[in-house]
């Protein structure tokens, strides 16, 4: 018998259900964030960057609707980078050779980064625009 075939699945589609699961997910997010922190640098200067924004997000926005889109660039950028995180993983996890779809995956994972950091700055340049140098 082989390995694959003694080893039971970890679960199995809904064994886990209402609070448990919600519990259960609620770990498996978290261990995401604590690996993208300890093993993605790009992760790490963003949650920083986050952890200075937000809080002047409420200082900069006028009205609830400028806070939540000040805010919500800054968390677009962060969940853009953690699928683009898991893009390259799972890229890694098939193969370490180059190969030209690697290179594809990997290029349009930094290209939709790149797009949420152009939005993120593009609102906050608007925002603080607005507030200084406006009336």
């Amino acid at each position: 018998m082989s390995d694959a075939a003694a080893t039971p699945p970890r679960h199995q589609k809904g064994q886990y259900t209402g609070l448990d699961r919600v519990i259960r997910a609620s770990k498996h997010s978290w261990d995401g964030f604590v690996r993208a922190y300890r093993d993605e640098s790009a992760f790490r200067q963003e949650v920083w960057l986050a952890v200075i924004l937000m809080p002047l997000a409420f200082a900069l926005g006028r009205t609830w609707q400028d806070m939540a889109l000040l805010i919500g660039s800054v968390v677009l950028v962060l969940i853009t980078e953690l699928l683009n995180s898991a893009v390259e993983a799972a890229v890694d996890r098939i193969s370490l050779d180059w190969h030209d779809l690697t290179k594809k995956a990997k290029d349009i994972g930094s290209a939709a980064v790149l797009l949420a950091l152009l939005l993120c700055l593009g609102i906050w340049a608007a925002a603080l625009w607005s507030r200084f140098f406006t009336h």
